[in-house]
């Protein structure tokens, strides 16, 4: 597949998730604003966008690497693997990232001030995502799973109490977008996770730990917003009709 401009930047990543590094070297967000073409992508940052097709078709034309076909995956299995990775790496790496946070701004914040915006904006983050993670747990992956043991018993679907599946979903979408443009101000305050040439070794492995969360959430984010979400929502569309 030759690769043109109007093509969408989150269907390309749902292709083959290489191309995500394309995008990351380039500024361009693949996980929240995945939905706009790499035209628009492209004009709003001034970027040539010859340049980022050029990378891109690279990608594209490089021997085959083993990616992971989340396209073909059963939603229900989807749901089920967004929560015992993505879900549980957060909660995990969030109680492993604050004390490092804590010590290095007691350490390191009269020289360096911006850990300390970092640290608030990290905090903010974490109980914002746990909070959202447990509305997904409790409401809208249990709706998901249902839709699809609907479908495999051929049974009527009852309809939720918030409506259609497109209710949630558009709430979780606005508070990825929420969460991933406050992870874009950690990238810059840590001048893209870069340790100063003073920072001790729990400096430095606190960035690296801020990096990789990043990294995982934007998979996380493209998984659910590119995949899974409209997934869900073709689902319901098809056992209503």
């Amino acid at each position: 597949m030759n690769i043109q401009e109007n093509n969408i930047i989150g269907e390309l990543v749902a292709q083959d998730y290489r191309t995500a590094s394309v995008f990351k070297k380039h500024g361009i967000d693949f996980c929240c604003q995945g939905n706009r073409t790499i035209h628009d992508a492209c004009e709003a940052k001034d970027i040539d966008a010859s340049v980022v097709l050029t990378d891109l078709n690279e990608v594209n034309k490089s021997a085959s690497e083993s990616t992971i076909d989340y396209q073909s995956w059963p939603i229900d299995l989807m749901a089920d693997y967004i929560e015992r990775i993505h879900h549980r790496y957060v909660e995990d790496k969030t109680q492993e990232i604050k004390p490092y946070l804590d010590k290095i701004c007691r350490v390191h914040g009269d020289r360096h001030p911006e850990l300390l915006e970092i640290k608030e904006h990290f905090n903010v983050t974490a109980g914002e995502l746990a909070a959202h993670m447990k509305k997904e747990e409790l409401i809208l992956f249990p709706f998901i799973r249902k839709m699809a043991k609907v479908k495999q018993e051929n049974i009527k679907l009852e309809a939720p109490h918030f409506g259609t599946v497109e209710n949630p979903i558009q709430m979780m979408m606005n508070e990825h977008t929420t969460e991933g443009d406050r992870f874009r101000r950690i990238e810059t305050l840590s001048n893209n996770y870069t340790p100063p040439a003073d920072a001790c070794n729990t400096y430095r492995v606190t960035f690296a730990l801020l990096k990789e969360f990043e990294a995982d959430l934007h998979l996380h984010i493209h998984l659910e917003n590119n995949i899974f979400f409209p997934k869900a929502i073709y689902l319901e569309k098809e056992l209503l009709t």
